[in-house]
């Protein structure tokens, strides 16, 4: 019912940026707690950054001022903007979502982007 569909993933050069969106579509009702991820070659899946239906956003110290998670609720969007992009943030890039599909039904589900392949060369 719902999913979830990422972009602007790519190649950038050490010190540049680059914005990943990711907007869900489907069966919604509201989307609370919105999020990226990402996992490296031979590592384990690390948060990013979140944010809150109330805009509260958090993240991880490896990229704090660096890069801002944004969203756009009248277009069901999570965003990524990543400046100073360093070798280290390469990885494939996941959203997430917490979803509720119905305004009756009170069932919550998290959801996962399908990734995208962000690569930052030296």
């Amino acid at each position: 019912q719902v999913q979830l569909v990422e972009s602007g993933g790519g190649l950038v050069q050490a010190g540049g940026s680059l914005r990943l969106s990711c907007a869900a579509s489907g069966r919604i009702f509201s989307i609370y707690g919105m999020g990226w991820y990402r996992q490296a070659p031979g590592k384990q899946r690390e948060l990013v950054a979140t944010i809150s239906d109330d805009d509260t956003a958090t993240y991880a110290d490896s990229v704090k001022g660096r890069f801002t998670i944004s969203r756009d609720n009248a277009k069901n969007t999570v965003y990524l903007q990543m400046h100073s992009a360093k070798p280290e943030d390469t990885a494939v890039y996941y959203c997430n979502a917490d979803i509720k599909s119905s305004s009756i039904w009170e069932q919550r589900n998290h959801y996962w982007g399908q990734g995208t392949q962000v690569t930052v060369s030296s």
